[in-house]
């Protein structure tokens, strides 16, 4: 089963090519672009890897039927509305298990990249396929999405090395193996589901409100419009009138990491494109993103890219 013949898909998603092996679907929008490429694994069951570039895309995704989806994101960061005006963020690691009823909305990408690997599970088919996979296979999918969809809601597990261990390999599986491979690995994930014991590993992920949420990433904006100016976080707090200790427990929900590392993160990569792209000095550099000498630049250069401003620009092709 491919993803589509369980669901419409979208206005926004086509099909770039097809063969029994796999289909590969490609959803545009105007802030970029996702790739996603399904393989069958079990009748009723699909794997999809999932690369997007982009910054949102409004999901016109509507089940046919039935389903269960499990989705592991591996990089990046995804943002979905819930329908009490709040936001939820799925980050490196985490696991979803939903069943896609309320799909139909606005996703965003605050790092503006994806990547993950999706389980679809078309539970008509599934139903009856699974259990002559193994006999005596001790798992029962209606029990699993009644288990964590119940209401048609959505169960989100935090990062751990258990789920990890079984995500972890999907991501490198060579290609002569990968019908066998995929079989195991979904049999050992539904195996795992099945056993799991929600009080005891569900995650109390923190909602954001819309407007929390809006002032943050208008901080955000503010910060990488200016990044020679070095704000302090009382003067963000004041600026924007967010609570100190609110504002920076919803910036690390919104983008995974402190206001401080996060514009490290970015002024050390919008140096390597100065590096790389023009003859400006290093010390110049450093002044434009609001180092006042070049020694300071160059230690946080090379804690962020692991060596110096000028071995970078000597090396960088």
């Amino acid at each position: 089963m491919f993803i589509d013949e369980a669901a419409y898909l979208g206005s926004n998603v086509t099909i770039v090519s097809r063969d029994q092996k796999q289909v590969v679907y490609q959803l545009l929008d105007k802030t970029g672009k996702g790739t996603m490429t399904a393989y069958p694994v079990f009748p009723g069951v699909a794997l999809l890897y999932q690369d997007f570039h982009i910054e949102h895309c409004f999901s016109e995704f509507l089940p046919q039927t039935e389903m269960l989806c499990i989705d592991h994101c591996r990089e990046g960061r995804l943002e979905w509305e819930m329908d009490t005006n709040t936001c939820m963020y799925m980050e490196a690691g985490d696991v979803q298990i939903n069943s896609r009823t309320r799909h139909t909305r606005l996703f965003r990408f605050p790092l503006k990249h994806y990547h993950g690997i999706t389980i679809a599970i078309h539970m008509a088919d599934a139903t009856v396929s699974l259990p002559d996979v193994i006999k005596d296979f001790p798992v029962d999918i209606k029990n699993i999405r009644n288990k964590f969809c119940a209401r048609d809601g959505l169960f989100l597990m935090r990062a751990g090395p258990t789920i990890d261990h079984v995500f972890s390999e999907l991501y490198q599986v060579p290609e002569p193996i990968r019908p066998a491979y995929f079989k195991i690995k979904v049999l050992e994930l539904l195996l795992f589901l099945s056993t799991l014991e929600i009080s005891a590993n569900a995650s109390e992920r923190p909602y954001f409100h819309k407007s929390q949420i809006e002032k943050t990433k208008a901080i955000m904006k503010l910060l990488t419009d200016q990044p020679e100016t070095h704000y302090t976080l009382a003067e963000l707090s004041n600026r924007f009138d967010f609570p100190l200790t609110a504002m920076k427990n919803c910036f690390k929900g919104v983008y995974g990491t402190s206001i401080y590392a996060y514009m490290k993160s970015y002024r050390m990569n919008q140096a390597a494109i100065m590096l790389r792209s023009t003859r400006h000095s290093v010390t110049t550099i450093a002044l434009s993103l609001g180092y006042e000498n070049a020694s300071k630049f160059a230690a946080a250069f090379k804690s962020v890219l692991g060596t110096t401003p000028l071995i970078y620009r000597k090396t960088a092709v």
